[in-house]
């Protein structure tokens, strides 16, 4: 992995260690220095547990702050699990499939991330790039701006349309509400950039099922 020996070099803080899952466990002091236009500049450090999956970046990694330094009061966007929430899977994927390796999805997905925690622990009040609504429905708001659908029920059709085989979701009506079948519409141009970054089985597996959970 390539990619592995560029990561280390930017974090140097950052080294190998066992890992009990399949794939890269990587441990230690995550330090980082990032400004946003109109905000301050912060140089940070974090200690943090990524685990890479043998199928990055198709999968993405998992990563948890192990210093006890993020909050877990429910406003710093800590799943249950501990791993830290960067986004919704379907953002993740894009930001990643831009920059198909670690110091890609260091610098486009952990970065910012940091740097919105690093900024409400100086100066309070919400993340500073925005921030979604806690739990599933602020993964189907997020779903719904980047497919451009309205409704809910469109954005869980569409997700499951990506879960199976092009030529098949052809054929079904189209998410966007136009009553025309989805390959006689231009929203399949919209799937098919998605298409693109993962294999349908992705797709499959981050469906919305009967309750709109993801």
């Amino acid at each position: 992995m390539n990619s592995l020996s560029q990561f280390l070099r930017d974090y140097p803080g950052m080294s190998t260690a066992p890992c009990s899952d399949a794939g890269v466990c990587l441990r230690g002091k995550f330090r980082f220095k990032a400004d946003v236009s109109g905000n301050d500049e912060i140089d940070d450090s974090y200690k943090l547990e990524i685990v890479v999956p043998d199928k990055f970046p198709q999968a993405l990694p998992k990563v948890k702050e192990t210093g006890g330094k993020i909050p877990r009061d429910g406003n710093f966007h800590v799943n249950q699990d501990g791993t830290l929430c960067l986004g919704s899977p379907l953002r993740l994927l894009r930001k990643v499939h831009s920059a198909p390796n670690l110091p890609g999805f260091a610098d486009k997905c952990l970065v910012p991330y940091l740097y919105a925690v690093s900024y409400k622990l100086m100066h309070g009040g919400d993340f500073v790039f925005g921030e979604l609504a806690h739990g599933d429905q602020g993964i189907v708001d997020d779903y719904s701006v980047m497919l451009g659908l309205k409704e809910r029920p469109q954005v869980t059709q569409a997700i499951q349309l990506l879960g199976i085989k092009k030529r098949i979701a052809n054929k079904r009506p189209c998410p966007c509400g136009c009553g025309k079948r989805l390959g006689a519409c231009p929203f399949h141009h919209k799937l098919n950039e998605f298409r693109k970054m993962a294999p349908v089985s992705w797709f499959k597996a981050h469906a919305l099922n009967d309750r709109n959970r993801i």
